[in-house]
């Protein structure tokens, strides 16, 4: 049984050690503050080149961490994740290239941007906006870890299969084209995503004999050639520079969003931030996803859903905000459960269990210094990403000045290296390649890539949440759905996804609303 209330009273204690300087007195010391430095600008490099996520940076670190106290060597790792997460957005914007998997909906809105001379101004707004989720995430895993960590555990196969739902049923406007044709994209991915063994039976399905597709199609190398080696096949037409194509001068001199502009968008990015914590929490689901179920929910609210997918500001605040949200959130089951929310705590988890520490209720208690000094540490780590990604934006533009010649070799490279670190397998450069081809005649075709690939990220979470609740509910599928109130409300908002651009049709159709409107 969790003992909520032993947590909650080390949370207390906690507290109180951060008012009496205790953990602050342990932030300022030299080699914290270095292992907050290192962690932000590795994270930034890491997740700027694509293929090399966040999990990946802090496998790599770990071994470094070895000879350091517990809280510099956790808090380096944390910053590493969150700067990583932010990192991604850099080549997504500029490059059309996602740096991380939870980038692909930033590069919506982001690449139009920088092709109409609105690269500065997309960067800062990413900045800003991942700042402002980290430390809404950190804030969340201060105050609400313990009883945010049970809504966790109240998730089994059926939830996990409702919320894979409501995911796919943002495919239809994940693009600003035909919803037919983005629902086509979303089937394919929904199809790709069943090749492998079969998550009951243990039997390979659509393999056809080849040995790594047994453990089905690795999205990242996937997503690196719907995304990046097929914007590189577009960039070799043209033997001009990125700036050249835009409508405007690139290089921006003001980066920083206006305080106006940040004033009318406090509801979408604090809705975001809300989004990117909770879907956070749930072990496995991740920045991606909640980057593109904040990037829909943004264009549901929006007064002009259509100017999505042109290069506006809100398609870039809103996935920005949420996957750095989530990196807050994941930490909440790791540190209170010892459940890792996503593939990066995972490895974090490893690097607690080596420096002796365990997750559970010890950790705000016994260990409470360690732990508060890790979330504050954590916190401060999102405000100096802010200030070191602020200066490494003003210089990122000028990528965008390189011609094409030089720029698409080595986006090229990038993609193979990308793919092949992943598991040191030529085979998934491969897939990349085919992915790339094929993203590159479907975006020829009028097909945009994003609703496959998330068709591809949320189809295997549907098919074994479904699956597993068949088992589960022995018959009664309805009743054993309706009598979960987490289902429930899943349902609830699945509906209401998909009935509300109806709705809003309507009404904007509806002389009375549109006199009142104006």
């Amino acid at each position: 049984m969790f003992h909520y209330q032993k947590v909650f009273g080390g949370f207390r204690r906690g507290v109180l050690k951060v008012l009496m300087g205790t953990v602050l007195l342990e932030l300022v010391k030299p080699d914290t503050m270095f292992a907050i430095l290192v962690g932000t600008i590795s994270g930034l490099v890491i997740g700027a080149l694509p293929g090399f996520s966040a999990t990946m940076g802090i496998a790599l670190l770990i071994p470094l961490t070895f000879g350091m106290r517990p809280a510099p060597a956790l808090i380096m790792l944390a910053t590493i994740y969150t700067a990583a997460t932010y990192g991604g957005s850099i080549s997504a914007i500029l490059l059309h290239t996602p740096g991380t998997p939870s980038s692909c909906a930033t590069t919506l809105d982001g690449y139009q941007m920088t092709l109409k001379g609105e690269a500065g101004k997309a960067l800062g707004m990413s900045i800003t906006a991942s700042t402002i989720g980290g430390v809404f995430g950190a804030v969340a895993l201060l105050l609400i870890a313990p009883p945010l960590s049970q809504i966790a555990l109240k998730f089994g196969p059926p939830e996990y299969f409702l919320l894979a739902i409501f995911g796919l049923s943002t495919v239809g406007g994940l693009t600003s084209g035909s919803v037919l044709r983005g629902l086509l994209s979303g089937l394919v991915g929904l199809m790709l995503g069943t090749i492998g063994v079969d998550v009951l039976s243990g039997f390979p399905r659509f393999t056809f004999g080849i040995i790594p597709l047994e453990s089905g199609v690795n999205f990242v190398p996937a997503m690196i050639g719907l995304f990046s080696l097929s914007e590189v096949m577009a960039l070799s037409e043209s033997r001009s520079s990125i700036a050249s194509q835009s409508a405007g001068q690139v290089g921006d001199k003001r980066i920083l969003p206006a305080w106006d502009e940040l004033k009318r968008l406090w509801k979408l990015i604090l809705r975001s931030a809300v989004i990117g914590t909770i879907i956070g929490i749930l072990p496995g689901a991740g920045g991606d996803i909640a980057s593109w179920i904040s990037y829909n929910e943004a264009k549901r609210f929006s007064k002009n859903p259509e100017k999505f997918g042109t290069g506006t500001i809100e398609g870039v605040a809103a996935p920005e905000t949420a996957n750095n949200a989530v990196t807050g959130g994941t930490l909440i089951p790791l540190l209170t459960l010892g459940i890792p929310g996503s593939a990066a705590t995972a490895v974090m988890l490893g690097g607690l269990l080596i420096h002796g520490l365990v997750p559970g209720h010890e950790l705000f208690t016994t260990y409470a210094n360690i732990t508060y000094t890790l979330i504050i540490g954590f916190l401060i780590g999102n405000i100096v990403m802010f200030f070191v990604g602020l200066a490494f934006s003003r210089y990122a533009v000028l990528v965008t000045r390189v011609s094409t010649n030089i720029l698409a070799p080595i986006i090229a490279i990038l993609c193979v290296v990308g793919s092949y670190a992943i598991n040191n397998s030529l085979f998934d450069v491969g897939v990349m390649l085919v992915f790339g081809a094929a993203g590159y005649y479907l975006k020829e075709a009028g097909f945009h890539p994003a609703p496959m690939v998330l068709g591809l990220i949320l189809g295997p979470m549907a098919e074994r949440g479904f699956r597993q609740s068949l088992l589960l509910a022995k018959g009664s599928v309805l009743l054993f759905y309706l009598t979960r109130p987490l289902s429930v409300v899943l349902i609830v908002l699945i509906v209401m996804s998909l009935t509300w651009p109806l709705v809003a049709g309507r009404a904007s159709k509806n002389p009375l609303t549109a006199a009142g409107n104006h």
